[in-house]
């Protein structure tokens, strides 16, 4: 217990605690309709999106049917970041991890990493409260939370990264080519179809994807 309140639950204090002042500063900084968001409204014209007439962000009726390569991309991208889909893929790496080494430490690393960043997440941003983007077009409805920073990006950062740590600590053949695609390709991605389909602004993506590159740095050290 002394062990996991020293490694896992102070530093996640910390990191909870920063993660709240920098995005207590971001909204001090910019407000709510912030300067970035202009380059996530330019991004959504160029695919023939535009916001609803009221301002609120939710896609008008009928338009949320994808309308160019970006919106066929980031759909499936967007749905396989889901909590669920997140949950299963977490639950699935550990019980594949435990059937070929039979590590328990090794075994639950992703599932410890996604706790990490979940638990992060959650408290900072209940503290940041920052809203979603606003003048936006958005398929799907946002989630309750707040905007920063992005669960959906650090959850898809911390897991990634963790199975490469797991291919690079068993030398698992084809480990180097794999890493790079799970460490930043697919976070990567994930992150972009959350701008795109305006769930975040810029700015949560980048935080989320620091919380989910951190934790992903505590699992390996304490677990692997």
């Amino acid at each position: 217990m002394r062990r996991v309140l020293r490694s896992f639950v102070l530093p996640g204090l910390g990191a909870i605690a920063v993660l709240a002042a920098a995005g207590r500063a971001v909204r001090l900084v910019g407000g709510d309709d912030p300067a970035e968001d202009r380059a996530v409204r330019a991004l959504q014209a160029a695919s023939g999106h535009r916001p609803d007439d009221d301002g609120a962000g939710d896609a008008p009726e009928g338009t949320a049917e994808p309308r160019g390569p970006l919106d066929r991309i980031t759909a499936p991208l967007s749905w396989y970041s889901g909590v669920p889909q997140t949950i299963a893929n977490g639950a699935v790496w550990c019980a594949v991890t435990w059937v070929l080494t039979r590590n328990p430490r090794a075994a639950v690393a992703p599932a410890a990493a996604l706790a990490l960043e979940t638990a992060c997440f959650v408290a900072s941003a209940a503290l940041v409260g920052r809203p979603r983007p606003q003048g936006v077009w958005r398929p799907e409805p946002p989630h309750a939370t707040s905007s920063f920073p992005s669960g959906h990006t650090a959850a898809s950062v911390a897991l990634h990264t963790t199975l490469a740590d797991l291919l690079d600590r068993y030398g698992v053949r084809g480990a180097r080519a794999l890493g790079p695609l799970l460490r930043y390709g697919i976070p990567g991605a994930i992150a972009f179809s959350r701008i795109h389909r305006g769930q975040h602004h810029i700015s949560d993506t980048v935080a989320g994807l620091l919380l989910g590159r951190w934790s992903a740095g505590v699992v390996r050290r304490e677990l692997l």
